[in-house]
């Protein structure tokens, strides 16, 4: 589980060495009379990576409804990264298309769309709507492109809740090619996505509907409407399959400082009553061995009687229990039922678990006696490991081999066998090559209880400059800067990997990521910078943000709001409910989320979480 606000470190800083004012253009002229044209130039380049910006013109005398751009990138050169467009590509040619705020460009008007890149080279072959960028060229067929695709076919329900619907088709064909497709309940259009899949969210329980999908190209021609498909929703009360129950919440040993929370609050709040797992976090990783992370928060902080679980106070006798662990075992003696997991690594100490691969029985050996230790016996009922990533970069970057997550993993079981719980954080990356494809999480799935995955922090201000975007989608939508970044690719390919279903809980956070300088309401808009938080730029409790910055929209299955020049985006107790929904549709094991003291005090989110897994 990353520290919020330190989830990534990016490469950025090799950009501000980038010589001031660089423009390399694309070899296209500028727009020409009566064409739709596009231009586009390097804004910044490190040598190693670089950023740019594509400019579409529309030089005819009639509005266009929507835009394609495509052009190819000489080996060792790739994308990275885009905003205010929809990107895809098959080798290394790349195809932008309009998001769904920029497609219409009024005649003698513009658009732009950015991007970055890695390697040295630039593009080449450059096409606008089948043209030439130049306005040289004409589409096929003539000056305009006006065949539309052929209509999607197989339409069918791959699954449903009491309140979403999953909807997959056949892909259709286009002379030039399909931008994308429109999913209508009835004759209303419900989203719009890229792929030949879709979650129809927000309906009714126990309601039937009927559904067709029509398909678009890039010239805004419209295909006939699929077969149509009739589904009805679950009772409220239903779900195939059935979801699991566990809820799981980090608390943190920092939380007791300028956050002023203690395991007392988890009580008061009415949290304590809606978990089954407390994540104690975190415990250090160092010379191969897990390690306490904060004695003074752990074991050795004075709670009065009036800041205790039980309303006594803590004894100043020498080797007296004190601090968190003292509270938790008074947490638990009230709640029985809720086991306590110390967690160790996080975003700051992943680094120790290079070293600890080397050996990992050894590791676990350490870990078992100090979760044992005399002083606090008894208080944990296992251990969560979150590697911040193994044979991959986090904070610091990790070489020790696909299998190492599996055999460190291995071992730790082995050593605490069967009746202790392990459980591990994992990434939510599920691009091509990420971090997913790193390390052997199928292998290692067989010695944990669960994952949780870190189903969050796909975007935020890390990008200072934007694209806004949700930092924890729920699905695709057009105009996401990274088309896998979302909870239903994520889930998707843990399951493709064979990862049973009730071995993987949500994650969902309790916070914020935002921008500030942003004058666009819709995501995809640009930025000056991270916006203001409590304790850190880019990130803000929930507890505040509700009300500093009320959301009014969703995309994606996630709450934005607009605050000024601020945007913001976070879960709300509503959005928390259509996640819910997706966990009990997919089967998943449950939720978890990061972390306790952004929730308010009465326990909004958590009474969301537990109440939607039912």
């Amino acid at each position: 589980m990353a520290i919020p606000g330190s989830r990534r470190i990016l490469a950025v800083l090799s950009a501000l060495t980038a010589a001031a004012g660089l423009t390399l253009t694309a070899a296209h002229p500028s727009a020409a009379a009566g064409a739709v044209t596009a231009t586009c130039t390097k804004t910044s380049d490190w040598g190693t990576g670089f950023e740019g910006s594509c400019t579409i013109s529309n030089g005819t005398s009639a509005s266009i409804s929507s835009w394609k751009l495509e052009f190819d990138l000489p080996s060792g050169t790739a994308i990275t990264s885009a905003w205010n467009t929809t990107q895809s590509h098959s080798g290394n040619h790349y195809t932008f298309a309009n998001a769904s705020w920029n497609g219409t460009v009024a005649a003698g008007a513009s658009t732009s769309f950015g991007f970055d890149g890695s390697g040295s080279g630039w593009l080449s072959g450059c096409t606008v709507n089948g043209a030439a960028c130049d306005g040289s060229g004409t589409p096929p067929g003539g000056g305009n492109d006006t065949q539309a695709p052929t209509a999607p076919s197989g339409l069918k329900s791959t699954g449903k809740t009491d309140t979403t619907v999953s909807l997959s088709w056949t892909a259709s064909t286009d002379n030039v090619g399909v931008a994308g497709y429109d999913v209508y309940k009835g004759t209303t259009k419900a989203t719009s996505v890229t792929g030949t899949s879709a979650t129809v969210t927000g309906l009714t329980p126990k309601t039937a509907y009927s559904f067709t999908v029509k398909a678009r190209d890039a010239a805004g021609n419209v295909s006939a409407a699929s077969n149509a498909v009739s589904v009805t929703t679950d009772d409220s009360g239903g779900g195939n399959p059935p979801a699991g129950t566990k809820v799981m919440g980090y608390f943190t040993d920092w939380g007791i400082y300028q956050r002023n929370y203690h395991v007392r609050n988890i009580d008061t709040s009415g949290t304590a009553s809606k978990l089954t797992t407390i994540n104690y976090a975190f415990g250090n990783v160092t010379n191969g061995q897990c390690a306490v992370g904060d004695s003074y928060a752990d074991y050795d902080r004075f709670y009065s009687a009036g800041e205790s679980v039980d309303g006594t106070s803590d004894s100043w006798d020498n080797g007296a229990l004190r601090g968190s662990f003292h509270q938790l075992q008074e947490l638990k003696k009230k709640y029985p039922n809720i086991k306590v997991v110390w967690s160790f690594g996080g975003w700051t100490w992943s680094g120790g678990f290079t070293q600890a691969a080397q050996n990992p029985a050894a590791f676990a050996d350490s870990c078992y006696k100090l979760l044992n230790d005399p002083r606090w016996a008894g208080l944990f009922d296992g251990i969560d490991i979150d590697w911040e990533y193994p044979n991959a970069c986090g904070l610091s970057c990790d070489t020790s081999g696909f299998a190492s997550f599996k055999n460190l993993l291995a071992a730790v079981r082995a050593r605490f066998g069967s009746s202790q719980i392990v459980t591990a954080a994992i990434t939510a990356d599920a691009t091509s090559g990420g971090k997913m494809d790193a390390a052997d999480y199928a292998g290692a799935a067989q010695y944990v209880d669960w994952y949780n995955v870190m189903t969050y922090d796909y975007f935020g201000a890390w990008d200072a400059k934007g694209p806004t975007a949700p930092h924890s989608p729920l699905t695709s939508y057009d105009g996401i800067p990274i088309k896998e970044f979302n909870t239903t690719d994520t889930i998707a390919k843990l399951k493709g990997l064979g990862i049973p279903a009730g071995k993987l809980l949500l994650g969902i956070g309790f916070y914020g990521r935002g921008w500030t300088g942003v004058t666009q309401k819709a995501p995809g808009g640009t930025a000056t910078g991270p916006a203001a938080g409590t304790y850190e730029q880019g990130i803000e409790d929930y507890r505040v943000l509700k009300s500093k910055c009320p959301a009014t929209s969703v995309v994606a299955g996630t709450a934005y709001g607009l605050c000024g020049t601020d945007w913001w985006s976070y879960d709300t107790p509503s959005t928390i409910g259509g996640k819910m929904g997706y966990a009990k549709a997919q089967g998943l094991g449950g939720a978890f989320f990061w972390e306790m003291s952004g929730d308010t005090d009465n326990g909004e989110l958590v009474t969301a979480i537990r109440s939607g897994l039912g």
